[in-house]
C-alpha cells in the first residue's frame, strides 16, 4: 500500500480537484463499518498503516504478518520495547466477544469496576449451556427453560453495559465471529481458548481469562507477551481424503500440547490458496492444542470469497486496498520453521486422550489393536466450532450419500452440530441436513455440546471402555461425556462419517471397501463439496440483541439467594510478607488441564458463582501421594477426602471447622461454606508438572484457588492463558529454576516463599522446603511477572489495582 500522502497525490493528479476534496474522498472510502451490527465503529487500517511504518523504522527489518497486526495494534509503536519471547507488550485490541459460560464471570468482574460502559465493541454469544440429549429444538427449549436466570443476567447487563448478545441458539462464538465479525488485520479477544478460530480470516484472534477481557472494555491497554513466530510454509495442494483438519493434527503431531506456547504460528507459502476460509479456520482454532497464543494466515482470494458471501464485500475490497500489510513481509524470519507439502499429507485422527498424538488413518487400527484401544465406534460426532462450516457438512453429505446408494446407514450412532443459525438453516435448505438423518444422524443444537462435555450420554455407563470419533478439538480424558473410560479420537469431519457408517477404527476410507445391501463390495470415493453455498447463506432466524442507545434504564439484578449467580467481594490484598509454612494442597501427577482444574459439564451451571463453582476444584487431578484424582491428605486430620473441601478445612478457622462439622449448609455434600469475608487461616500452595493449565480458558481454574485460600502455583511449566489468569487473581505461578526440583517436595512438606518484598521482574524468588522431619533445604522459583503484574499481586488482583487507580 502506497503512503497516504502519496495516494492523495495520485488522486489529485488524476481527479484534478483540490486536496482536501481528495482527502474527503479517500476518508469516505475508508470508512468501512466492522460489522454490519456496528455501523458507527471503524476499521482503522489507516492506525494500522501508520504504526507498521513506525516499528519497521525502527526495527529496520522484514515483518512477518503477525508481528504487523500485533505491531500495528500497540499502544505507543514508537516507545514500546520489542523483543520477541522477552518483552510485555501493551496493546488496543479492535473488539472483545465472550460465551456465555466465561461471560458471566467476565460481566460480573465488569460491574464491580463501577464503569457504565463497555470501551470497545463486545459481544456476549450463549453456546455452552445447551446440553444435547434428543435433538435440536427440544434440547434448546430445555436449555432456555433451565438456564433462564443466567440468560437474562446476561441480555440485561449487555444492555447495560453496551454489549451486544447473541441469544440461545444462535451458534457457536466463533462460528458467528468468522461471520459477522472476525476480519483481515482485526485484534480480537475472546474468553474462550478457540478464539484464534478467527486467524482463519487473517485477523489476530486470542484467547483470554475474563479479567484480560474486563481490562479491553474498560479501555486499559491490555498487555500480552511479546510472542516469537513460528512458520509453517505450505506447498502443494490439498485433494482426495486429506483435509485442512489433517494439517493442524500434523502440525499438533511435531510441535506436541506444549510446542506452540509463547508464540504465534503464522502459515504461508503457496500451498494456502488450496485451502478454504473456513479450512483455514479448522487449522487455526486448533492451534490452541499446541498451546500456541494464536495461529494466523495471509489474507487471500479464498477470504474475499467468504467476505464477500457473508455480506462484507465492503470490507473485502478495503481489505485489497491495504494488502501489502496484510500478508507477510518478502524474508521476514520465523524463530521455527515447519514444512508440509500438502500433496502427500494423508487423513489422520488423533488421539486418545490428548490431541498431539498423531497416527494417519491407515495405521490407527493396527495401533489400536496393539495398545488395547477398543476398535468398534461407539459414536461419530461432526461439528463443533472446529468443523462446522458449509464446506464440512457438504463433504460429509457426500461421503453420506454413496453410502445410502448402496442402501447402508451408519454403524455407530451419529450426531451433527451445525456451527451456527445461518449453517443450520443452509444446510436445511441445501439437503445436507435431511442426507445426514437419513444416514442414521441426530442433528444436535447450534451450540458447542458434546465438544464441552453438554451431553447426557445414555448408551453407556461410567467406567466403560468404549471409543468415540470426533471432528472437534479436544479429547482430554472424561472431557466429551465425563466418562473417563471413553476414548476420543480427532479426525476431520468426512473421515469421521466413513468411520460411523464402517463403525471400526480399522477402517481405511482409501483403501477399503464396505458391502452395500445388494452384496456388492464398493469403495467410497473421496468427497467432494462446494466450500460455500451457490446462492445466498440462509440467514435463519433473528438471534441478535442491540444494546439500547440509552442503557440509563436498564436494570441488572442479582439475588443474593442465587445458586447459580454471585456478586464478587474483592480478594485480600497482600499483607507485605513472605509467604511462610504453605500447606501443599495437592501435588499433581501428569497432565493437569483447565479440565482437571475445573471441570465443565454439569459445573457449567455455576459458573456465575464462585462459591459453588469452587466445589470443583481440582477434582480430576491425580494426587501424586496416593495416585487417585480427587483424594488428598488433610495435614490436620491426616485423612483423606476430596481436594476442596480441604481446601475450605484450611481456609476455615477452628472454631468455624468444629461449627462446620455440625452439619454442612453446602448444596454439595461434604462442603464447608464459610463466610465470603473469613481470613485465612491455613495457606495452601499447589505443586504442578508440565504445561499447567493447558487447554481451555476458563479463568475459574484461576480464581477458585484464589477463593478457597490458595496463595501460589509452582510448577514445571505453565500453559500461557492460565499462567496469565492467576496472575490478574492474585496469584504466584512459579515455576522451578531446576525442573529436577519438583521431585524434591512431598505432600507433606511445607513450603516458604521469600524476596516478596523486594520481587522484582527477572529475579528468582527462594522457596524454603520444610521437611516432616526437620531438614530444612532451598531451591529457587522463577517467575515472569512485569511491574505492571507485580502491583497486581500487591493489590491481591488487577481488578483491585484497577479501582486503586481509578480512585
Amino acid at each position: 500500500m502506497a503512503p497516504y500522502s502519496l495516494l492523495v497525490t495520485r488522486l489529485q493528479k488524476a481527479l484534478g480537484v483540490r486536496q482536501y476534496h481528495v482527502a474527503s474522498v479517500l476518508c469516505q472510502r475508508a470508512k468501512v463499518a466492522m460489522s454490519h451490527f456496528e455501523p458507527n465503529e471503524y476499521i482503522h487500517y489507516d492506525l494500522l498503516e501508520k504504526n507498521i511504518n513506525i516499528v519497521r523504522k525502527r526495527l529496520n527489518r522484514p515483518l512477518t504478518l503477525s508481528e504487523k497486526i500485533v505491531y500495528g495494534h500497540l499502544d505507543d509503536p514508537a516507545s514500546q520495547e520489542i523483543e520477541r519471547g522477552k518483552s510485555y507488550l501493551r496493546l488496543r485490541p479492535d473488539r472483545v466477544a465472550m460465551q456465555d459460560a466465561t461471560a458471566q464471570m467476565a460481566m460480573l468482574q465488569f460491574i464491580s469496576s463501577g464503569l457504565s460502559k463497555v470501551a470497545v465493541p463486545s459481544t456476549i454469544h450463549c453456546d455452552h449451556l445447551i446440553e444435547a440429549q434428543v435433538g435440536g429444538e427440544k434440547d434448546l427449549r430445555r436449555a432456555k427453560d433451565i438456564n433462564q436466570e443466567v440468560y437474562n443476567f446476561l441480555a440485561t447487563a449487555g444492555a447495560k453495559y453496551g454489549v451486544g448478545f447473541w441469544k440461545p441458539g444462535s451458534g457457536i462464538i466463533h462460528q458467528i465471529i468468522l461471520e459477522n465479525y472476525a476480519y483481515p488485520g482485526v485484534l480480537l479477544i475472546g474468553t474462550d481458548s478457540h478464539t484464534p478460530n478467527g486467524g482463519g480470516l487473517g485477523g489476530i484472534c486470542i484467547g483470554v481469562g475474563g479479567a484480560d477481557a474486563v481490562d479491553v472494555m474498560a479501555g486499559i491497554p491490555w498487555e500480552l507477551k511479546c510472542p516469537k513466530v513460528i512458520g509453517v510454509k505450505l506447498t502443494g495442494s490439498l485433494s482426495g481424503w486429506s483435509s485442512p483438519k489433517d494439517v493442524i493434527l500434523k502440525v499438533a503431531g511435531i510441535l506436541t500440547v506444549k510446542g506452540g506456547t509463547g508464540a504465534i504460528v503464522e502459515y504461508h507459502g503457496p500451498g494456502v490458496d488450496s485451502i478454504s476460509c473456513t479450512g483455514m479456520a479448522t487449522i487455526c482454532n486448533m492451534g490452541a492444542e499446541i498451546g500456541a497464543t494464536t495461529s494466523v494466515f495471509p489474507y487471500n482470494h479464498r477470504m474475499k470469497k467468504y467476505l464477500s458471501k457473508t455480506g462484507r464485500e465492503d470490507i473485502a475490497n478495503l481489505a485489497d486496498e491495504f494488502k501489502d500489510h496484510l500478508v507477510p513481509d518478502p524474508g521476514c524470519h520465523y524463530d521455527q520453521l515447519i514444512e508440509i507439502n500438502l500433496s502427500e499429507l494423508k487423513p489422520h485422527i488423533n488421539g486418545p486422550f490428548t490431541p498431539d498424538l498423531a497416527h494417519p488413518v491407515a495405521e490407527v487400527g493396527k495401533v489400536a489393536e496393539k495398545e488395547g484401544w477398543p476398535l468398534d465406534i461407539r459414536v461419530g460426532l461432526i461439528g463443533s466450532c472446529t468443523n462446522s462450516s458449509y464446506e464440512d457438512m457438504g463433504r460429509s453429505a457426500a461421503v453420506a450419500k454413496q453410502a445410502l446408494a448402496h442402501g447402508l446407514k451408519c454403524k455407530s450412532q451419529f450426531t451433527i452440530t451445525p456451527g451456527s443459525e445461518q449453517i443450520r438453516a443452509t444446510i436445511e435448505r441445501d439437503g445436507y441436513a435431511q442426507i445426514l438423518r437419513d444416514l442414521g444422524g441426530i442433528v444436535l443444537a447450534n451450540a458447542c455440546g458434546p465438544c464441552i462435555g453438554q451431553w447426557d450420554r445414555k448408551d453407556i455407563k461410567k467406567g466403560e471402555k468404549n471409543t468415540i470419533v470426533t471432528s472437534y478439538n479436544r479429547n482430554f480424558t472424561g472431557r466429551n461425556d465425563a466418562n473417563p473410560e471413553t476414548h476420543a479420537f480427532v479426525t476431520s469431519p468426512e473421515i469421521v462419517t466413513a468411520l460411523a457408517i464402517a463403525g471400526t477404527l480399522k477402517f481405511n476410507p482409501e483403501t477399503d471397501y464396505l458391502t452395500g445391501t445388494d452384496g456388492k463390495k464398493f469403495r467410497l470415493e473421496a468427497p467432494d463439496a462446494d466450500e460455500l453455498p451457490k446462492g445466498e447463506f440462509d440467514p435463519g432466524q433473528d438471534t441478535y440483541q442491540h444494546p439500547p442507545k440509552d442503557s440509563s434504564g436498564q436494570h441488572v439484578d442479582v439475588s443474593p439467594t442465587s445458586q447459580r449467580l454471585q456478586l464478587l467481594e474483592p480478594f485480600d490484598k497482600w499483607d507485605g510478607k513472605d509467604l511462610e509454612d504453605l500447606q501443599i494442597l495437592i501435588k499433581v501427577k501428569g497432565k493437569c488441564t483447565t479440565d482437571h482444574i475445573s471441570a465443565a459439564g454439569p459445573w457449567l451451571k455455576f459458573r456465575g458463582h464462585l462459591d459453588n463453582i469452587s466445589n470443583n476444584l481440582l477434582i480430576g487431578a491425580i494426587n501424586i501421594e496416593n495416585g487417585k484424582a480427587n483424594s488428598v491428605r488433610n495435614a490436620v486430620t491426616q485423612e483423606f477426602g476430596p481436594v476442596p473441601d480441604t481446601a475450605r478445612y484450611y481456609k476455615a478457622s477452628l472454631a468455624l471447622r468444629q461449627q462446620a462439622r455440625k452439619g454442612p449448609s453446602s448444596p454439595f455434600t461434604g462442603s464447608l461454606r464459610m463466610p465470603r469475608r473469613q481470613k485465612h487461616g491455613i495457606r495452601w500452595v499447589v505443586i504442578g508438572d508440565e504445561n499447567y493449565g493447558e487447554g481451555s480458558s476458563r479463568e475459574h481454574a484461576a480464581l477458585e484457588p484464589r477463593h478457597l485460600g490458595g496463595r501460589a502455583i509452582i510448577t514445571k511449566s505453565f500453559a500461557r492463558i492460565h499462567e496469565t489468569n492467576l496472575k490478574k487473581q492474585g496469584l504466584l505461578p512459579l515455576t522451578f529454576a531446576d525442573p529436577a526440583d519438583y521431585n524434591k517436595i512431598h505432600p507433606v512438606d511445607k513450603l516458604t516463599i521469600q524476596g516478596l518484598k523486594d520481587f522484582t521482574p527477572g529475579k528468582p524468588l527462594k522457596c524454603i522446603i520444610k521437611h516432616p522431619n526437620g531438614t530444612q533445604e532451598t531451591i529457587l522459583l522463577n517467575h515472569t511477572f512485569n511491574e505492571t503484574q507485580i502491583e497486581w499481586f500487591r493489590a491481591g488482583s488487577a481488578l483491585n489495582r484497577m479501582k486503586e487507580l481509578q480512585q
